[in-house]
């Protein structure tokens, strides 16, 4: 057999050309093979019958006597027909080599709609991206149409948008064996991540036959390792295309801290081009969340500030407030990363960032354990700093925590990407952090209560009191309306207006 390269070279036809006389069924579907010889770069190639250069060479004949391709493809017959077996869908993964270099080659064939400089908006079969629950964040025209089986947008609720309850609703679903070769690559790739307790627990809606295939095939699949990217051959059955026969393709599975990407890619030929894009790891994701569709969902809002910005501004040369400031954020970030806080934005001295759920730990206690290390994390840097000043400033960093359902998406303008959460829910927790004093983290009732009963024991919080004689006593388990607890110097601010009645209570500790 002849590999496409070899084809190409002995016939002088291009790419482009060579993959046209596959797609109008004058050649048929290559057969596609791993590549054993030295030096070949790619990770899948197409091979043709030794036959395929008399076809070729047939074609130039009957161009040159006038007759269009249609007439030369109609002349020839269909003979794109071929056997799935050959391709051996169930092959295992395979971990891409993203260390090594790959020489850039132009688009071609079914690559073609990706430009010199290619972008996710063009990726050349279905695409899409999960988040750490295996929840659709991203996804592609040819994924929402062909694969997914959508005619309009995919639901705007996060939680209706699971990629294991939308996979049992595409046209494979009636197919049992055809479903579980559909499911195996996502379950792999969802093992790295989720807990079968876990998955289970997010697909409960599932009826009681497919959460026992999920179960079993979970059991059987192996969890990906540390690859950044995994290769799979898969076979997308013919209601899931266009063109009304199977698709031979290349799945490729790529992990990111913010969630999963997967790329079927037809394979005519070689991948290298594709590759090339995926590669470039820090590009991709950039892309990725610049594109991330809105979605509603439920999350935790942290917003912090710095208490007497102004004065301490007013007493630090400009160089050394910008580098106190830098500090405070540079400081903050591993803290933020280590409880899975994404990062809405920067304002002045002030950080907003949000919690969403995750697949083993509760996003609710996810914040409040974040806000309790940033208390510790500022302690030590006024120590810090009261020490290299020889001043008595204390650094506070005054927090404020709510929890909503609300809309999440992003504004962006030119390479500057915002995450933001609209609604209520960003307002509270601004205004609570407003409010918020020495440091001190302060939640709303609402987000407190809807923390199991086992795990909010181990919270410490409540509010102070003043006793008859005067003095203050910390009542732990309580709450109270934020406007019987503003200061003095607060009672008269309009911002706190519209949140007078709203219940909160002071969190100080988490844990025995």
């Amino acid at each position: 057999m002849l590999d496409s390269k070899q084809l190409i070279e002995i016939t002088g036809i291009s790419r482009a050309t060579l993959n046209n006389y596959v797609a109008q069924g004058i050649l048929p579907h290559p057969v596609i093979k791993t590549p054993t010889g030295p030096g070949s770069r790619a990770t899948r190639l197409g091979y043709f019958d030794e036959d395929a250069v008399q076809i070729i060479e047939r074609v130039q004949e009957l161009k040159k006597e006038g007759l269009t391709m249609a007439e030369i493809a109609a002349r020839l017959g269909n003979r794109s027909q071929q056997s799935s077996a050959d391709v051996g869908a169930s092959s295992p993964a395979t971990a891409v080599d993203v260390a090594s270099p790959v020489s850039l080659p132009g688009p071609q064939g079914v690559l073609a709609n990706l430009s010199l400089e290619p972008s996710i908006e063009n990726f050349p079969g279905p695409a899409y991206m999960v988040n750490n629950n295996l929840e659709l964040i991203w996804w592609n025209d040819e994924a929402r149409q062909s694969f997914f089986g959508f005619e309009d947008d995919l639901p705007g609720e996060l939680e209706s948008r699971n990629l294991l309850k939308l996979l049992f609703r595409t046209p494979v679903a009636g197919d049992p064996e055809h479903m579980r070769e559909l499911l195996r690559p996502h379950l792999a790739a969802g093992k790295k991540r989720l807990s079968q307790q876990a998955l289970i627990r997010s697909y409960s809606a599932l009826s009681a036959d497919q959460l026992s295939v999920l179960k079993e095939l979970y059991e059987q699949v192996e969890p990906l390792g540390k690859d950044p990217m995994v290769h799979f051959p898969a076979i997308l059955p013919a209601s899931m295309g266009h063109s009304g026969e199977p698709l031979i393709c290349d799945l490729y599975v790529c992990f990111y801290r913010e969630g999963i990407l997967f790329t079927h890619s037809p394979v005519e030929l070689d991948n290298d081009f594709l590759l090339d894009f995926l590669r470039k790891r820090n590009h991709v994701i950039h892309e990725l969340l610049k594109k991330r569709k809105p979605y509603l969902t439920p999350v935790t809002v942290m917003v912090a500030d710095v208490q007497n910005s102004t004065r301490i501004c007013s007493e630090l040369p400009a160089e050394e407030y910008f580098e106190l400031i830098n500090n405070i954020w540079q400081e903050s970030e591993p803290i933020y990363r280590k409880y899975y806080g994404t990062h809405g934005k920067h304002a002045g001295d002030g950080m907003v960032y949000y919690f969403f759920p995750q697949p083993d730990c509760d996003y609710r206690l996810n914040a409040i354990q974040c806000a309790l290390e940033l208390c510790k994390m500022m302690r030590r840097l006024t120590l810090a700093w009261q020490s290299r000043k020889g001043w008595f400033s204390d650094l506070y960093l005054n927090i404020g925590l709510n929890e909503g359902q609300e809309w999440f998406g992003s504004y962006h303008a030119g390479g500057h990407v915002e995450f933001t959460v609209l609604g209520e829910t960003i307002n509270y927790a601004s205004r609570i952090s407003d409010f918020a004093r020495h440091g001190s983290v302060w939640a709303t009732k609402s987000m407190l209560n809807q923390i199991p009963v086992d795990d909010r024991r181990n919270i410490n919080f409540g509010i102070t009191r003043r006793t008859h004689n005067d003095e203050t006593m910390f009542v732990t388990d309580t709450y109270a309306n934020l406007g019987s607890l503003l200061h003095d110097d607060q009672t008269g601010n309009c911002k706190f207006d519209d949140v007078k009645m709203l219940p909160i209570t002071e969190v100080r500790a988490f844990g025995n």
